[in-house]
């Protein structure tokens, strides 16, 4: 049984620009997957007109609600690296969602890990 665990203290939100592409992070702490899914739809509606809105969420003591999506990007790209990201800094009750507004210049499948990682990690720790 999970007695002590690491989550995010509260929400943050972090950007990064890659080629044009503009990432807008932004990661709160929930504590059922209802508030979750609840936090992605109002994501989605705040960035209504952005080309992806990619998600992942952990929630649980053992991580029973743990999911990603990557909302249209090339399958592998986005929800599944922003996850390893979540499980690498073994971060739990959190949910993310990174907005991608397009800027015209293709990133590649590396670019676009590596912009989803970067991005994500800029939601809960901001550039000092």
């Amino acid at each position: 049984m999970l007695e002590k665990y690491k989550t995010v203290y509260e929400g943050g939100e972090g950007e990064i620009v890659e080629k044009k592409s503009r990432f807008i992070a932004t990661v709160r702490p929930v504590s059922t997957e209802e508030e979750a899914l609840a936090f992605i739809e109002e994501m989605k509606k705040k960035y209504w007109d952005a080309r992806h809105n990619c998600y992942v969420y952990s929630v649980g003591k053992n991580r029973e609600y743990t999911r990603c999506s990557d909302d249209g990007e090339p399958s592998g790209t986005a929800g599944r690296p922003m996850l390893d990201v979540i499980l690498g800094e073994d971060i739990y009750n959190v949910a993310a969602v990174v907005t991608r507004y397009f800027g015209g210049v293709l990133l590649g499948t590396g670019g676009l890990v590596r912009a989803y990682s970067k991005s994500l990690r800029r939601g809960w720790q901001p550039a000092l």
